[in-house]
């Protein structure tokens, strides 16, 4: 088979490897699409920072099951998504239900081979059948990002009624601006790109500002919102200052973009204003896979956040390079292994 395998910053080899054969616990899948993004470029941009070397990348995938090992109830030939984080089952954080916490978490792509070639092996577990849901590949490629925004949503507390501020609109943005809305909530989003912002006024904003052009907070006093929830999904210190200088006294401030660097904590400060921080990371795989294909099933046509797709040897080119360079033309941009060219992705239900 062939696969994209990471050797080391810059370097990324499409080669041939052996066909894994499926353990117990674990499934044989033939992959028919996965999905690139940032964490992705990171690696391959300046990595080893999470993957364990060498690896073959991809956490975003989704295919049809080939084989499997002992004691694994998946059909042969079920479409499946893959949610990616691989947990133990048995700590405390799996029994309660926090998989995305197990003391003893990988993820595929990351320190396990992943999904960026045609036959992938991973737990079973970490696998939800969609076959019933009938959607097209190229849309189950987005079930992984999209169950992450729910979570999200779900730590936040978001509900019916609120009003919720998204600053960064790219692949998890769009996704939570989706999440946001689809539990009733309000929702503002904030980005630099006019492009972007159109893209999130169509996937269920009710409103949106370009980031620079003012503040958050005088948009909010101008249109008389007053947000509960304030997501900082760019991962800059400058969104976070921002979210922060717009949240009024009981807010909840989730950082969902990783800091890079270290931000000043005026604790006196959140506490008479009794802030609220959540952390979100990953997402639960019993919790956020189902419903992320609901959220999927339930909007037709996903080409304005993936309409091409990529063969595999195009990877490093035309998806790793334009996202480490701020460079992507789209929001996600979707490997299909089996492809020999480039090809329009393809959405909606297909039977």
């Amino acid at each position: 088979m062939r696969a994209a395998v990471l050797y080391g910053a810059g370097d990324l080899r499409v080669e041939s490897r052996a066909v894994p054969t499926p353990g117990p616990g674990e499934a044989l899948v033939r992959v028919t699409g996965c999905g690139v993004c940032g964490s992705d470029a990171t690696e391959y941009s300046r990595g080893p920072v999470l993957t364990q070397l060498p690896v073959v990348l991809g956490h975003e995938f989704t295919g049809i099951v080939e084989a499997v090992g002992e004691g694994v109830d998946l059909a042969v030939g079920a479409q499946v998504v893959c949610g990616a984080g691989i947990s133990c089952g048995e700590c405390k954080p799996c029994r309660s239900g926090r998989t995305n916490l197990c003391r003893h978490y990988r993820t595929a792509g990351l320190q396990v081979d992943g999904g960026l070639a045609e036959f992938v092996r991973v737990p079973a577990a970490t696998l939800l059948d969609v076959t019933a849901w009938g959607l097209a590949s190229d849309t189950l490629a987005l079930a992984q990002p999209m169950a992450i925004a729910v979570h999200a949503v779900a730590r936040s507390g978001l509900s019916a009624g609120q009003d919720a501020v998204i600053l960064g609109i790219g692949g998890i943005g769009a996704f939570l601006t989706v999440a946001a809305a689809a539990v009733g909530a309000r929702v503002m989003a904030v980005d630099r790109s006019e492009a972007r912002l159109a893209l999130a006024r169509d996937l269920g904003a009710e409103r949106t500002f370009v980031a620079g052009e003012g503040t958050v907070v005088a948009e909010l006093t101008a249109a008389g919102w007053e947000a509960d929830v304030l997501f900082e999904v760019s991962g800059s210190r400058a969104g976070w200052d921002e979210i922060v200088a717009a949240a009024l006294p009981g807010a909840v401030l989730v950082p969902v973009g990783i800091q890079r660097e270290d931000v000043p904590v005026p604790l006196g400060s959140w506490t008479l204003r009794e802030y609220t921080i959540v952390g979100t990371v990953a997402h639960a795989m019993a919790a956020d896979l189902p419903r992320a294909v609901e959220l999927l099933a339930a909007r037709e046509d996903w080409t304005d956040v993936a309409d091409e797709v990529l063969p595999l040897e195009d990877v490093a080119e035309g998806a790793l390079g334009p996202l480490t360079h701020g460079g992507a033309r789209q929001i996600k941009t979707i490997i299909d292994p089996t492809a020999t060219r480039r090809r329009s992705a393809r959405h909606g239900v297909t039977r």
